[in-house]
């Protein structure tokens, strides 16, 4: 069974608690999540297992908290292998959770859309 993108209830209840603040709330999401991706980069460049973890396990709560659980999931497992030195599969799981990212932005712009 595979991860869904998008979590269908986390959604209902950002929208039922932020009301009108929850098209701010994606596009601060959206805004966030770049910058988390060039800090992913930036630490495999670097060859810092340690910071790629860290910026690994911020953005899988990020993800988390907005719902986006197959972007959590690759996230998670980015962090697994950091926490194990095993840099060397960090490059391609990058790549997957960029590509997750792609989906995760087209599918919040559209959520936006309906409600902004």
């Amino acid at each position: 069974m595979s991860i869904p993108h998008l979590d269908s209830a986390v959604l209902v209840t950002l929208q039922a608690v932020m009301e009108g603040e929850y098209p701010l709330l994606l596009d601060t999401f959206l805004v966030d999540s770049e910058e988390r991706l060039r800090l992913l980069r930036q630490a495999f460049q670097a060859g810092e297992g340690e910071t790629l973890r860290r910026a690994a396990h911020s953005f899988k709560g990020s993800c988390s908290n907005l719902g986006a659980a197959a972007l959590a999931d690759l996230c998670c497992q980015l962090e697994t292998l950091a926490r194990e030195q095993r840099l060397v599969e960090a490059p391609a799981m990058i790549e997957r959770i960029e590509r997750e990212f792609a989906i995760v932005g087209i599918l919040f712009r559209a959520e936006r859309q309906r409600y902004g």
